[in-house]
């Protein structure tokens, strides 16, 4: 490599710093004792750059994808680590440089690779009828083998997906084994149009659903109950003619609403119903579910502004990371009544993110998640770290709440 990555925070030290390393380790080594029930394989994606940016800076979110598998048996783990062989990353290893420019804004990439595929593949990976799937919103999924974990390429699950994009987020349903799952954007860059799909465990495509929201914004994750699919529209809005000069895909904007598109699962798009939530920054989804009855309950975290700094308004303004606050909302949607108004509540007092549950009980109710949470009482390294990623809510600040016990 003839040229070095840049001293900038996304790629020096910490938890960004490019590793660009693919290798197996037979048998790890165990401090204490594995229970020897325990036997898979765990599967995490994660960006990687194998290349110093072209432009000379960028974000984490651009860089390429790189699979671990750490496969449990007997009481042993084995690792594996893995680029995910994009089309991308094929042509940069080609000309031993990175040919990309900004994130998800093919305009400023190299002419060279004009036709390739923008994908990273590097948000998350799931198993899905007997492929590990790498998940990027901004395409279709890539896929590989789970077990030699060797690319087989862009996946359109034998050309049944007719949308552009594909979620990083799907889910599956816990009965039927389905991937339920959607693309936002699914026309091309900046489309206000989102595609809902259910697919069998087979691999098989048994709905297809086109929808249309007010405008293109980011959806990052959605949520799914027994008879509901709800859409988060973030404030990140999404413009062709600034990405067409070479602006960022995304830009916060601090005068809309949160806005959650409400889906039947056996609807279509004249049953879509919109609800709105004072300005904010929704993150992933913990889960949801509904009552039968037309009553539907949504857990995930919000934030009270942006958090994406590389995202910033119009005049560049982004908050400073400290003011900002973070807790676990649950969502009440009444599809009973008229309006677009809904129920907030808060599930916790401190700051979390990247929210999980037993994937056995995925849009019914439930009792136990688990997230990634900050403490302000712990020690914290600013030298390394920063200033911390939010504030801890006030019992006084406008979005408070009562704070709730999951049921």
């Amino acid at each position: 490599m003839t040229t070095t990555f840049p001293k900038t925070a996304e790629f020096s030290g910490g938890l960004y710093q490019p590793v660009r390393f693919e290798g197996d380790v037979f048998d790890l080594v165990v401090e204490g004792q594995l229970p020897s029930e325990i036997s898979g394989t765990f599967y995490q994606v994660a960006p990687d750059p194998q290349f110093p940016p072209m432009l000379g800076e960028d974000i984490f979110f651009n860089g390429d994808g790189c699979i671990h598998a750490f496969t449990f048996s007997n009481g042993h783990v084995d690792f594996k680590r893995r680029y995910v062989m994009t089309e991308r990353l094929k042509a940069q290893r080609e000309k031993r440089r990175s040919l990309h420019g900004i994130y998800r804004n093919s305009y400023t990439n190299d002419p060279s690779v004009k036709n390739v595929s923008n994908s990273t593949a590097n948000t998350n990976v799931i198993v899905h009828h007997g492929k590990l799937l790498a998940l990027k919103e901004d395409s279709p999924p890539y896929a590989l083998n789970p077990v030699t974990m060797e690319t087989i390429g862009l996946y359109d699950f034998g050309g049944q997906l007719t949308s552009a994009t594909f979620t990083a987020h799907p889910k599956i349903d816990p009965e039927s084994g389905d991937l339920l799952c959607f693309g936002y954007e699914a026309k091309g860059d900046a489309t206000p149009d989102i595609v809902y799909y259910e697919i069998d465990k087979d691999g098989n495509k048994k709905r297809e659903t086109w929808i249309q929201g007010p405008y293109a914004a980011m959806i990052h994750d959605f949520a799914v109950t027994e008879n509901y699919v709800i859409f988060p529209l973030m404030p990140l809005t999404a413009d062709i003619e600034r990405i067409r000069n070479g602006g960022r895909h995304f830009q916060w904007q601090p005068g809309l609403d949160q806005l959650f598109g409400v889906l039947p699962r056996n609807g279509d798009a004249s049953d879509v119903r919109w609800f709105t939530a004072p300005n904010g920054f929704q993150g992933h989804t913990l889960n949801a579910f509904d009552d039968g009855r037309g009553r539907i309950y949504v857990d995930m975290p919000v934030t009270s502004g942006n958090i994406f700094y590389f995202f910033p308004q119009s005049d560049g303004r982004v908050p400073p990371p400290e003011t900002l606050k973070s807790r676990m909302t649950r969502w009440t949607f009444d599809m009973n009544k008229t309006g677009n108004s809904l129920e907030a509540s808060l599930l916790t007092d401190f700051m979390c993110e990247f929210p999980r549950s037993d994937d056995r009980y995925m849009g019914r109710p439930y009792r136990h998640g688990f997230v990634i949470g900050f403490d302000p009482a712990r020690p914290y390294n600013f030298e390394k770290l920063g200033p911390p990623p939010c504030q801890i809510a006030s019992k006084s600040d406008p979005f408070s709440r009562p704070i709730l016990t999951p049921i």
